[in-house]
């Protein structure tokens, strides 16, 4: 009876999860065929005829018939949307327009690799930086001169990165060249580190501001006067056991600024002519490669989503109460 108690007790633990995994994973599915459907029918409701505007308008309509018939373009338009679905399934949208012989997602696949590293590298520096920057704003270390450290995360978080990330490449990698240009090929993980610290100050800002507000929150809890009695150094208050109950709130506006830097990423790579997802979006856009661009957006929205997915998962682990 006592084991049987037992595996109920276990149930009702584990079901609820799972239910709650279900919701969240069906949630996320939802958000992604939306998003497809979206782009498929941008692409083909729009005014204007594709071919046309893939081969310019002088080209013969015998050559504008076989483009279309390539695409696909000359089925009925739900017969296309369910080619379209089986090829997101399979992973085949086609060729590369521009390329042929390429797979699309075959492209996206060289070019998910760089903007994964900028991204998860920006996230780690901007997770780091905002911390360290809202204990320099509420601690004792700085004094006075604290409210400028608030000062300064307020600035950069009202700033967008395409106004302060040309101007400190100018500053530090050509006029000191401290760094190396972002977009330099050579540039190694020297260059990797100084993209991602740009891409990183919009998300270190936002945590900055966010942890301060909590950390200023903690500063009243009776647990810190107790570990002060105790003879705990300054740096173990706030470091040891201050941040951890302020890190919840912490871990969620990472989630909700992971959207911006995915968005980011895109300008700053194009900005710098740095390979990745972005210049390969913008680079399909500009030479309507239809089939590239449709899986270079459907592949962003699927980063999108499970950088959303993990940040609330590891949200939930740290304090289960944001799970409910």
């Amino acid at each position: 009876m006592t084991d049987h108690r037992r595996d109920q007790a276990r149930a009702s633990r584990v079901v609820p999860v799972l239910l709650k995994v279900a919701e969240r994973s069906f949630g996320a599915l939802l958000v992604l065929l939306v998003l497809a459907t979206l782009v498929f029918l941008a692409l083909r409701l729009l005014p204007g005829d594709p071919a046309a505007l893939i081969l310019g308008d002088q080209a013969p309509e015998l050559e504008r018939a076989a483009l279309r018939a390539r695409l696909g373009l000359d089925r009925p338009l739900w017969l296309q949307y369910l080619h379209y679905l089986k090829g997101l399934f399979v992973l085949d949208l086609g060729d590369s327009l521009a390329r042929p012989g390429t797979k699309a997602f075959g492209e996206v696949g060289r070019a998910l690799g760089p903007t994964a590293a900028l991204s998860g590298v920006a996230v780690l520096l901007g997770a780091v930086g905002g911390i360290a920057a809202a204990l320099l704003s509420v601690g004792p270390w700085l004094g006075a001169r604290r409210e400028w450290a608030h000062r300064g995360i307020l600035a950069f978080a009202a700033t967008p990165l395409i106004a302060f990330a040309p101007l400190l490449t100018y500053l530090f990698a050509v006029d000191r060249q401290w760094a190396p240009l972002p977009g330099d090929p050579d540039a190694g993980v020297a260059g990797l580190l100084f993209a991602s610290g740009l891409l990183s100050i919009p998300l270190a800002a936002q945590v900055g501001r966010i942890g301060r507000a909590a950390l200023l929150d903690q500063a009243r809890a009776k647990f810190l006067d107790v570990a002060r009695a105790k003879g705990a150094t300054s740096i173990r208050v706030w470091v040891v056991h201050a941040l951890p109950a302020a890190f919840a709130p912490i871990s969620v506006v990472i989630a909700t600024q992971l959207g911006a830097l995915l968005g980011g990423a895109v300008v700053l790579e194009r900005l710098f002519e740095r390979p990745g997802l972005g210049t390969l979006m913008l680079n399909a856009y500009a030479a309507r490669d239809i089939p590239v661009l449709e899986a270079s957006v459907v592949a962003a929205g699927c980063l999108f989503v499970l950088a959303q997915a993990a940040a609330a998962f590891a949200s939930a682990t740290l304090d289960p109460r944001t799970a409910a």
